[in-house]
């Protein structure tokens, strides 16, 4: 399996130089703990004037699982999003962790820390540490094979179900105006039960069971929402169909 370095990849584009791409000229981290790094970052846009501010934020990448049953049903939960203030419907999912993870690394988080170094200097500013060491983002990378341990063990741990037959679809910016982790997203078929659910302390969900027709019915309705779930299943169908070959 191929890696997949979805942030480093994204910076080492800024650095060819494209004539569209902005350059950051500081960041101060906003909101820093185990869950989000959110930020305010000023820009020098490409005919050289500079913006302020800009809002983003790093999540941990994620997993979306397309899981299917013998029968040709497919897992699916129902859960609050507090986002929307509804109960939705959607494919089991969840964050990456760094126990997934086997080729965690501290070279970007300390090469991103001596370039924000530089520009503060440059730009004649106290030269603080803004702090970016943390536990996901630039000093993460997350390989494919990371992403698959994940998706195995969020489908087990939601559902209770396992699969021996697994397939990655892509990998998508979850939100690539405001974020820059990203979704892993794969296709997993003929699962069985092989246990009861183990959910998080804050996890409250309902596991179902769909046909095609009818998760395609939920979408139409505006019951099944989270876009890059539907990005997943209609992946999934086409390379179902045989719309796209290898």
């Amino acid at each position: 399996m191929k890696n997949i370095e979805g942030r480093e990849a994204g910076e080492d584009k800024l650095k060819e130089k494209d004539p569209l791409a902005w350059e950051e000229i500081r960041t101060d981290h906003i909101i820093q703990d185990e869950w989000i790094d959110f930020r305010k970052t000023s820009y020098r846009f490409p005919d050289g004037s500079i913006y302020e501010p800009f809002y983003s934020y790093s999540r941990r990448d994620y997993v979306v699982i397309v899981a299917s049953d013998p029968e040709g049903r497919y897992l699916c939960v129902r859960q609050f999003r507090q986002g929307i203030l509804q109960v939705t419907t959607e494919f089991p999912a969840g964050c990456i962790e760094q126990k997934d993870s086997r080729d965690r690394t501290e070279k970007d988080s300390r090469n991103r820390a001596e370039d924000e170094k530089g520009r503060d200097k440059k730009n004649g500013s106290s030269g603080k540490d803004t702090g970016n060491s943390h536990p996901f983002g630039a000093s993460w990378s997350v390989s494919e094979e990371d992403a698959l341990e994940a998706a195995k063990r969020e489908l087990r741990e939601e559902t209770g179900y396992e699969s021996d037959e697994w397939d990655y679809l892509l990998t998508v910016p979850s939100n690539a105006t405001l974020a820059d982790n990203y979704a892993f997203l794969f296709t997993a078929k003929n699962c069985r039960r092989v246990s009861g659910q183990t959910l998080d302390d804050m996890e409250f969900l309902d596991v179902k069971k769909y046909s095609a027709r009818e998760i395609e019915e939920l979408i139409a309705k505006g019951e099944f929402q989270q876009a890059v779930h539907i990005t997943a299943w209609l992946l999934a169908q086409r390379r179902g169909s045989g719309a796209v070959t290898e």
